[in-house]
């Protein structure tokens, strides 16, 4: 029997680390990391509020970051593990970058890309939802009502 430590709870561990990141620099707390060949090449955290840019999303930092790292801007050996469902505008550059795999988290069920009647994302991509999602949502639950 072999016994692979590289599965979708440590990658997504990583990516909450990421989260926990962003929480501490008062950033909503989504985190993610880019694997290929079961290893990390991008980590990345929303950083919004630092750049003062909407779209510094965790997720369009980790694709530029993973694009530099292979040399090339397809990753479509690629796998994108991430804590919070990716936004319309992740999931569309997740199309361009023609992703082979997305793990998330928790659901964004205000402005997840699922909430579309037609798929933004690459036909090729492959979706896996709900991992680790308890603890991805709590992080993110405890920020806002933090906040409020």
């Amino acid at each position: 029997m072999e016994i692979n430590p590289f599965n979708e709870k440590h990658f997504m561990n990583e990516a909450l680390k990421e989260a926990q990141k962003a929480l501490e620099n008062d950033e909503v707390p989504v985190g993610c990391v880019i694997v290929c060949e079961n290893e990390i090449i991008a980590r990345a955290h929303n950083l919004t509020e630092r750049l003062n840019d909407v779209t510094a999303h965790a997720e369009m930092q980790a694709f530029t970051s993973a694009a530099d790292f292979l040399g090339g801007k397809y990753l479509n050996e690629c796998s994108l593990y991430v804590t919070l469902e990716p936004c319309i505008m992740c999931a569309g550059a997740s199309y361009w970058t023609q992703l082979k795999r997305i793990v998330y988290g928790a659901k964004d069920v205000k402005r997840g890309y699922s909430q579309l009647t037609q798929s933004v994302l690459h036909p090729k991509t492959e979706i896996v939802s709900g991992v680790m999602k308890d603890e991805c949502s709590k992080l993110l639950t405890d920020f806002f009502e933090r906040k409020r």
